[in-house]
């Protein structure tokens, strides 16, 4: 196998991490409904059914960015490092959720549990948009420079330089607002469908099919806004040269043409899609049908996956410059060297283990519903 093979590869398993992070965020969907949940009593079962699956989503994070600062280093200095207002809101409001889940249930903690209530919510929102904000900009671009002499340069070795707004310009484009607010919604839907499957609670599933409805509803509508703006925008066809420079080339509809041109790839996106809207409207319509989050789950991590082949599969610039098109970066001149990426790709055949795992742990917490009755008589809460 050549160096090619090998980026690709990674480039595939960073899409199914990006997938899977997109799915387990309606742990954050949850949080955003607390404020409004009415009751202590739904705020508890709320709270708890979320905390059992919030290290999942917090782990998954970190293995995103440990596995994209491994695979393509060059992209994790330029965006973590140059956009560092952005992430830094993002990692912040994650460790703010870790720290409620930690003391919101614990007695004589200081602030009270509406305060880290609050925390819970910001995390739910916060992260939801902001990490809808940073995949955009996989696809509308970015504000930074890529000079890879200046690692020669004594005084200022940085190779990546951004904008002097470091983030913030992205976070007030509206384009990628748009995502933000999809994610956002998409991860509020999921979480009532998922409660609808874990909490044994009649009055509170039939308010959690309401809200499905209205949550679901504003997804589609933003989704197919984003997905439309996607299709019709101007990409770049960007050849990486032997000496690792950029030559791109605007291409009208070009991540239409990846989706027609790599049928695996719009393929898998327009299955993703009809299961989404089948888990939807199955559950919504039907009297008490509770798998419909299986459905959604499953067709959230094709969409996002197909979203990221098109980004970076088919001579595509995955993180676009919009100050100088040359400095984009492609999967072939932001990955690590050869040794490095055979080296981790002997790593990651323990990959599907660690899911077997996650997946046992996940049916041994679920396979009994939870109920309020059961937080009364238990220590073990959050």
């Amino acid at each position: 196998m050549e160096l090619v093979h090998f980026q690709n590869y990674w480039w595939c398993l960073i899409s199914v991490l990006g997938g899977l992070l997109v799915f387990l965020l309606f742990v954050q969907g949850g949080q955003s409904m607390l404020l409004t949940a009415g009751s202590d009593a739904r705020k508890e079962l709320i709270v708890n059914s979320m905390g059992r699956k919030w290290e999942l989503t917090f782990t998954t994070l970190v293995v995103f960015g440990g596995a994209f600062f491994a695979s393509f280093p060059l992209f994790y200095s330029t965006s973590f490092g140059g956009a560092y207002w952005l992430w830094i809101l993002i990692l912040f409001s994650f460790i703010v959720q870790a720290v409620s889940y930690e003391y919101r249930g614990k007695q004589g903690n200081v602030y009270g549990t509406k305060t880290y209530d609050t925390f819970l919510f910001i995390n739910g929102c916060v992260g939801c948009i902001l990490l809808g904000v940073a995949v955009s900009m996989f696809f509308f671009g970015a504000e930074f420079t890529v000079t890879r002499g200046n690692l020669l340069d004594t005084h200022s070795p940085v190779i990546s330089k951004w904008s002097h707004s470091h983030g913030f310009e992205a976070i007030f484009n509206w384009k990628n607002l748009v995502l933000g607010v999809a994610v956002l919604f998409l991860a509020r839907m999921q979480s009532c469908l998922y409660m609808m499957n874990n909490i044994d609670d009649e009055d509170f599933f039939n308010t959690l099919k309401n809200k499905a409805l209205v949550n679901g509803g504003i997804f589609v509508v933003f989704f197919l806004w984003f997905l439309t703006m996607l299709c019709t925008t101007t990409g770049y066809d960007a050849t990486t040269n032997n000496d690792l420079t950029v030559t791109a080339t605007e291409e009208p509809y070009k991540y239409f043409h990846n989706f027609t041109h790599m049928w695996w790839s719009g393929m898998t996106l327009v299955i993703g899609v009809i299961l989404v809207l089948f888990g939807l409207i199955k559950s919504i319509f039907s009297k008490h049908f509770t798998k419909g989050i299986w459905f959604t789950g499953v067709g959230t991590f094709l969409v996002v996956v197909a979203l990221f082949w098109a980004a970076g599969y088919g001579n595509t610039a995955f993180y676009p410059s919009l100050i100088d098109p040359s400095s984009s970066l492609t999967i072939r001149n932001a990955s690590s060297s050869e040794f490095t990426l055979i080296a981790m790709s002997y790593v990651s055949i323990v990959i599907p283990f660690v899911l077997g795992y996650i997946a046992y742990v996940w049916w041994s917490m679920d396979k009994k519903k939870l109920t309020s009755e059961e937080l009364e008589n238990t220590t073990h809460k959050y």
